[in-house]
């Protein structure tokens, strides 16, 4: 079973359903693919791939099936951005003679499927299990799929662990012990982090509004309300509709009218 994922970070929710899937006998062994660049998130801050692939590693060992449930790093020599297809492609013709593969995916995937690179022969050639996601039903292909209605659903995804993460919360309860202390060491999603990584692509990106929202959710979480503004205002130059960014806006004057009576009202 080819479980594909950025994984940033892998949790327990990951690992529960690569159980599930053993467990219910539908394959041998789950293969976790870390995608080092999904087409999908070219412009999202995403952490190093080798340190991705290393949380991953961790929790596989500490899994129910440590020699059934292994991270992959077939997509880090493949050229990116990393479309399955083209995994799927490579690991047929290296393997196939010695295994058959089928894939896992949530079901916010199967409504995208159409936007992926050659999805028809992917629906043709491989058996597509789907699990169930919040807030998220699948809608399309449903005859060409397998619903797992009842695989275990997580409360919280990889952004909250992020963010968990950025305000010092503790993370063993959602990706274990050692990957919480993985986290930790490395200081990964601080504040300071976040911000230089946002930084960087937009150095990279500087066009792209979504970025300027994004580090400035990062300000604003910390107080530092002019360098919020300012990414906010940058985003909405680029994007005149972008609501999320004037809703930022009007909540940080809000809270600088409160807290600043004397200066809004001389």
């Amino acid at each position: 079973m080819l479980y594909f994922g950025s994984f940033d970070p892998i949790h327990k929710g990951h690992v529960a359903l690569a159980e599930y899937v053993i467990d219910e006998g539908l394959c041998d062994e789950t293969a976790l693919v870390v995608s080092p660049q999904n087409p999908f998130k070219t412009d999202t801050l995403q952490t190093d791939e080798m340190q991705r692939f290393e949380m991953a590693e961790i929790a596989c060992a500490d899994s129910k099936y440590p020699e059934r449930i292994r991270p992959s790093v077939v997509e880090f020599m493949r050229p990116k951005p990393s479309y399955t297809i083209d995994t799927l492609d490579y690991l047929t013709q290296s393997y196939g003679e010695q295994m058959e593969f089928s894939i896992l995916m949530g079901s916010d995937n199967v409504d995208r499927l159409d936007e992926w690179r050659d999805y028809r022969r992917i629906l043709d050639t491989y058996r597509i299990y789907v699990y169930p996601r919040r807030n998220a039903e699948a809608t399309k292909f449903l005859d060409r799929i397998t619903m797992l209605a009842d695989a275990p659903l997580a409360d919280f995804s990889s952004t909250d662990v992020r963010a968990a993460a950025e305000r010092g919360e503790e993370l063993a309860p959602m990706v274990g012990a050692r990957v919480a202390e993985y986290i930790r060491s490395r200081r990964l999603w601080t504040s300071a982090s976040r911000i230089a990584g946002y930084t960087a692509l937009i150095e990279r990106n500087p066009d792209c509004a979504a970025l300027y929202v994004e580090r400035g959710k990062c300000y604003f979480r910390h107080n530092e309300w002019g360098s919020a503004i300012n990414d906010f205002r940058r985003a909405l130059k680029l994007d005149p509709d972008m609501a999320e960014a004037a809703q930022f806006i009007e909540m940080a004057e809000e809270i600088l009218a409160f807290r600043y009576t004397d200066i809004y009202n001389p």
